[in-house]
């Protein structure tokens, strides 16, 4: 084990809290984006909760909403008591996967009742695998994976997440 001199401690340890002021001043700008201290308005939460509900079943509002108001894509409405929902989880649990498409593309977060719904069967095995107990979680209005199968008809789906313990 080497010694290290107090002179030469002083010496590195001055270097490296100057390394750490200077990334401190050099990286508040990119700091500051990245956790979005400056954010646009929050979106109008009557819009939001249209945007969802047309989301179900309505893709010609889906498509003329999103333009007007692209950040639509992602925002979530609060049915109450927990229950939370974006246009994505309304098009997975109605079986609309020409409306789950569609949101996809426009930069939609697909989640894995999404995946089931549309039959994107090495996803749904994965998680599967990974966490088994997921077969028994609740997506919006307290909806079931194995439900977003059947709404997607993806018999194969049904049959896997029923082995493996889905009711």
């Amino acid at each position: 084990m080497s010694t290290i001199l107090r002179r030469q401690f002083v010496r590195k340890a001055t270097v490296a809290l100057g390394t750490l002021a200077a990334g401190r001043i050099f990286l508040r700008g990119p700091l500051q984006a990245q956790t979005g201290a400056a954010r646009s308005p929050a979106l109008d939460l009557e819009l939001v909760k249209k945007f969802v509900a047309a989301a179900h079943t309505k893709l010609d509002d889906v498509k003329a909403m999103l333009d007007a108001e692209p950040h639509l894509v992602n925002a979530t409405w609060d049915w109450g008591g927990g229950d939370f929902e974006t246009g994505l989880g309304g098009a997975s649990h109605m079986g609309r996967p020409d409306i789950a498409s569609y949101l996809l593309e426009k930069g939609a977060r697909m989640d894995v009742f999404c995946a089931t719904m549309m039959g994107k069967m090495e996803i749904v095995k994965a998680c599967v695998a990974d966490t088994p107990g997921i077969v028994h979680v609740k997506g919006p209005h307290g909806i079931t994976l194995l439900r977003h199968a059947v709404m997607g008809k993806q018999e194969a789906l049904v049959k896997v997440l029923m082995d493996a313990g889905a009711t």
